[in-house]
Parts: C-alpha cells; structure tokens; sequence
C-alpha cells in the first residue's frame, strides 16, 4: 500500500475493533474457532457497509494447528507451516511494551479487507517475531490461546497496549470508539487511562462485546502474576477497576466501556445475572450473508430474485415464494457435495439416500457432543438404514477432557457400525472450507448445548440461510430463531420458560432428542418431502435478521453513537 494510501485509511477510521482471533481468510490460521470467524463476518459486512473502522489482532505465525485424527480417535495436532509474507504488507512502523523489566518490539503487518462498494478496511496484525526481541519474546506471537498463563497475559498486553500504540504510531489519531470483542484486549484501558487519567473519561473511548455465559469461563489472572508481569505500571485503581481477589478481564472492561452488549437476548439476561448492576445490552450475532451461502442457492436467488438481494437482504424474507423444486435440487447439488468430500475423507462410506445430521463446532463437554449415544439401542431403532451422521469439531491442545469426548464419539461410531451398522462419521480438522460444506449440505444441524451455556451460536444461522433445519436445545440465538419461525426446525427438549428446564437435562434431552427425531423428524422427512422443502424456505427466511449487516447496524447506532447520512446498505 502506498503511503498516501495508509494515511487515508488512518484519518478515515474512527472505530478500533480489538480481537484476539479474526479469520480472515480460509488458509490464513488467524482463529480457532466462532470468536474469530465472527469478528472475519463482523470486518467484511463493516467493509461492505462503509464503516470507518479498523481492525486489531496478532499475526500468530506459528498459527492455531492442524487436527489428525489418529485410528483410535486420538486428536493429534501439528503447527501450519506457513509464511505470512505473501498474504500481509509489512508495516515499518514498530512500538514497544514493557514487560518485567524488559522492553518487548512489537511490529505490525496489514492486511486489508475489500468491501462490494470498493471501501477498503484495514487490519493491523502485531507481531514479535523481530530479530531485535530475545528467543522467549520471538515465541509470544506464535500460538493462539497459549496455555501458559505468563504468556497469556503478555499476548493480550501485546493486544491491548501493543495495538493502541500501535494505532497512534500509524497516524490513526480520529479513533473515538475502542471496542473490544471479548475481554482479552481489556488491558487497553489501562493505556487509555494513561492519557484521560480519569476512568469515566475513558468509558467515553471504549465498548465491550461480552462473549462468555459462565463464571468458570471468564478469564482471570493472578494477581502476582499480575504485578510480576506490569511491575511499578500498574494502575492504583486496578482492584477497583477488575477485581480485588484476581484480575477479571471482563470486569476490566464492563467498568472501563460506556456501553457493553451480550451476543443474544438470552445471553443478555444470563449476563446481568453474572455481573449485577452493570448495564449490559444484548445485540444479537449475525453472519455474512455471501460469504457462507451455498453458491447453488446464490444462484437460485439471482434467478428468482434477481441481483438486489445481494445488496438488500430484507429480500430473503420472500424465500416462501422460490420454486420448490429448485430449492430441493441446490441442496441436493450441496450436500452430494459434502457426501463426496466426507467420502474421500473417511473410511465410512455415508450414504446418498439418508437423512444427514450434521454436528460441527468446537469439541468441549458443555457443548455435550455424546448426548445422543445415552441409548444405543434406541438410537440403533431410528437410525439403521435411514440416518446416518457427521461430526467435526476441533478440541484445544491443553484440554484433554474435550479431547477424551473425540475418542469417545469415534468409539461410539465403531460400535455402532459393527453392531447395528449406523453410518457415522468424524471428519477431521474442522475448518472454515469444511463449515460450508456442512452447514450448506446437511439435512439437519444438530445442536446439544447445556442451558444457558451458549451465547450465541452462530452455525446454526448458517445452517438455517442454507435451507438446513435446525435441532437444537432452545438456547443463544435459537430461542429468537424459533420463536420469529418455528417452522425452520425443531427443539430439543423445554424452553427458558419453563423454570424447570435445567433440571435434569443430562438425562431428559437425550429422550426428547430419540422422540423428536423418531415420531417428528424422520416421518416428515421420509414421507412428505412438499413439507419438508416447505420448511427449508422457511429456515431461509431468517437470514433477512440473521446477519452481520443487520447486526453492524445495531453496533452503529447503539456502541458507536454514530449518525448516518443515508440508510444502511445490507450486506
């Protein structure tokens, strides 16, 4: 990029949206997981949408890692072996951090994201790897999530303090509004309150997007660790400020934001709850329309359509009126797409002719990926020679309890097969290319969470823009999907209406999961295929509000207090 170029981006930008994952592109391992593939969505729509904003993570150049299933369903991971050389510009600019009692160099490459209207957002990704750093601060940028709590800290120092001054040394002095998307780049506010010296001047500077609906989720540090690592510079008001037991990094940033937001209605109420008498918002995730439909359906939209739905997504509010026929024919083309790859990917030869369920997202116990093996006969009695299953889902390194549950479900899958031959299949290294298969070729999107646990959610808005029927615990962003049109699938088990709902559900779930999907699911799907297209359009039409266009609106006029001159371009 050239210089006048930068400067223009600089001067344009008053938003800095700080997150510590951003999936930029499909082969760039700069996420893990919903988090990162979020903020990609939430960048690209600010892109399509002319948003004045720029974007803060780290370059990780040791990546996140690529996932080997071994035989007996063992996670093996090995670091991508990449050179970011020829996605990213390299930046001249360098700031330091201080750290113990040394000083840390910490660079910045760009990478920018293009918009359908041609507006261009940047993204700035801080990086250590410098000949001028020791060998332990070369290291500090190369691995997402790091397990050690020591690194950790200096990674979201490096996010927090490292990008701010990383913003002021590359001109982008017009910043009004930090947000920060999860709490790890809280230490921002410290930097912030630096130059107010007053932590309600700082709340006027910053908004924070909550992401975690559980106490045992939030990330917490000790505070010797604390004091070891920031030394004489740490603020005076920090126990007020994150906590006096430990440093919570959610706290530090709900009491450093003037306004901070839940990622859905539940989780909204779920939040106040954890943090009374904090004001929490909640505005609901979205997804980038173009970004994950299936391109045999973009084509049926253009067809019946015609191009404005591309720029106007309240269009798939029509979605009842398309063609049957064709709806059925593009997801018949998307999942002998997903049946081909899993095919050549698996020694489990699924079949054509059978109702599919898909299960893709982080492998973790509360997500509760076992919960349909609690009864293998009766599994055995509604699957044999009609249902057949995928899962796919990434566990992290250090977790060996979530990696237990991978060799667990490839158990549960061999038993299966030998004993009752239930085609089931685990596709390893779940990934963004991966995702679009599923979401777009499955028949059903299978979803098991323990209540109110999941924020949000967001491959199942894939799924449902897909014309996939969602099956899922009524949490996150289900309760609203379901509620604005039951007819785009089915629920497992009750609603956050009935006060009894979380008794139990271990063992409740897994019984309305084998009833829903014996006396509902299954008949309709076998014996009235008008139907079930029927229900895919419906599924359909929850894109018109599920998505990031809709959901940056929200962000533009409730976070960043800003005022447009023309309505929103839909994206």
């Amino acid at each position: 990029m050239k210089l006048n170029e930068m400067d223009k981006l600089s001067k344009d930008a008053k938003i800095a949206y700080f997150s510590m994952e951003i999936a930029l592109e499909k082969d760039i391992p700069t996420y893990s997981g919903g988090l990162g593939v979020l903020a990609g969505d939430t960048i690209r729509s600010a892109a399509d949408n002319s948003l004045p904003l720029v974007g803060v993570t780290l370059v990780y150049s040791g990546g996140y890692f690529y996932q080997i299933i071994g035989v007996d369903g063992a996670q093996v991971e090995k670091q991508f072996r990449w050179d970011f050389l020829n996605n990213f510009e390299e930046l001249k600019e360098t700031v330091k951090i201080e750290v113990q009692n040394s000083e840390i160099l910490v660079k910045g490459w760009l990478y920018e994201v293009l918009g359908r209207t041609g507006d261009i957002i940047p993204i700035i990704l801080l990086d250590t790897n410098v000949p001028e750093n020791a060998p332990w601060m070369r290291n500090l940028t190369s691995s997402l999530y790091d397990a050690n709590p020591f690194t950790r800290i200096v990674q979201e120092m490096i996010l927090g303090i490292g990008g701010m001054r990383m913003l002021k040394k590359l001109g982008f002095d017009q910043i009004d509004t930090h947000h920060m998307n999860e709490g790890h780049s809280a230490f921002l506010i410290f930097e912030l309150l630096n130059k107010y010296n007053d932590i309600e001047a700082v709340k006027k500077h910053s908004v924070f997007t909550t992401h975690t609906p559980v106490q045992a989720g939030l990330e917490c540090f000790s505070y010797d660790l604390v004091r070891d690592v920031f030394r004489e510079r740490l603020p005076s008001s920090v126990y007020d400020l994150a906590g006096a037991n430990e440093l919570n990094m959610t706290r530090l940033a709900l009491n450093g934001s003037r306004f901070a937001n839940a990622v859905s209605r539940k989780h909204g109420e779920i939040s106040r709850t954890m943090f009374p008498g904090y004001t929490i918002d909640s505005i609901t995730n979205g997804i980038h329309i173009d970004y994950w439909l299936s391109p045999h359906l973009k084509n049926l939209f253009d067809q019946e359509f015609g191009p404005s739905w591309r720029y106007d997504y309240s269009t798939l509010e029509n979605a009842l009126l398309l063609d049957s026929r064709n709806v059925q024919h593009a997801h018949e083309a998307a999942k002998n797409e997903l049946l081909d790859y899993e095919n050549s990917h698996s020694w489990v030869l699924l079949d054509k002719s059978h109702l599919t369920i898909g299960f893709g997202r982080r492998i973790t116990e509360y997500k509760r990926p076992l919960l349909i093996f609690s009864d293998s006969e009766r599994l055995e009695k509604l699957s044999r020679g009609k249902v057949q299953y995928i899962f796919a889902g990434k566990s992290h390194p250090a977790d060996q309890q979530s990696k237990d549950l991978i060799k667990k479900i490839y158990t549960f899958a061999d038993e299966l097969w030998d004993s009752y031959q239930i085609r089931m299949a685990f596709l390893e290294n779940y990934d963004i290319d991966l995702a679009r298969l599923m979401v777009s070729g499955a028949d059903v999107w299978l979803n098991t969470p323990r209540r109110y646990h999941e924020a949000s959610g967001t491959s199942g808005m894939k799924a449902a823009l897909n014309g996939v029927l969602n099956f899922s615990v009524l949490d996150g962003w289900w309760i609203d999907g379901y509620e604005r049109d039951s007819k785009a699938g089915w629920v497992i088990g009750p609603g956050p209406d009935d006060p009894k709902a979380m008794d139990s559900q271990d063992e409740k779930d897994p019984l309305s999961f084998y009833d829903v999907l014996e006396n509902q699911i299954y008949p309709l799907w076998a014996n009235n295929k008008d139907d079930w297209v029927d229900r895919m359009k419906h599924a359909i039409t929850l894109g018109a509000y599920f998505n990031t266009g809709r959901m940056i609106d929200e962000y533009a006029e409730k976070a960043y207090r800003m005022r447009r001159a023309k309505p929103w371009v839909r994206f």
